[in-house]
């Protein structure tokens, strides 16, 4: 009986998986349309020198961040003005820039963690 839901529960989840996947596929399709003659935005490599410096690094990932920000704000204020009526591209937006956010935070976490285990080193 175990093994039956054992088995019942990974389809279940591998059925969760797919749909997931369809949705966010959906979802980028919608993104792609929608940002047609616009440039890429966070999450794309920094197009920065090979040889660039962790600040460098650090501060061209904030600033698309802000971007990502910005963008969402935009077009929060577009969709109240009724300039925008596609909801599903606000929600797209408000959706990357709350994720932006999440990975700058979690990295944040972790240098200061990493800063923190360092400082305990010296003393």
């Amino acid at each position: 009986m175990n093994g039956l839901r054992a088995a019942i529960g990974v389809q279940d989840v591998m059925a969760l998986r797919q749909q997931v996947l369809a949705r966010s596929a959906s979802l980028r399709e919608v993104r792609a349309a929608s940002e047609v003659g616009q440039t890429p935005l966070a999450f794309n490599a920094p197009t920065q020198a090979p040889g660039a410096g962790f600040a460098d690094t650090l501060t061209t990932a904030l600033r698309q961040v802000s971007a990502v920000q910005a963008r969402s704000g935009d077009i929060q204020v577009a969709y109240e003005r009724g300039e925008v009526t596609d909801i599903a591209q606000v929600m797209l937006a408000r959706q990357e820039a709350g994720v932006a956010f999440e990975a700058t935070l979690q990295v944040r976490n972790k240098l200061l963690t990493a800063y923190q285990d360092i400082m305990r080193m010296g003393g």
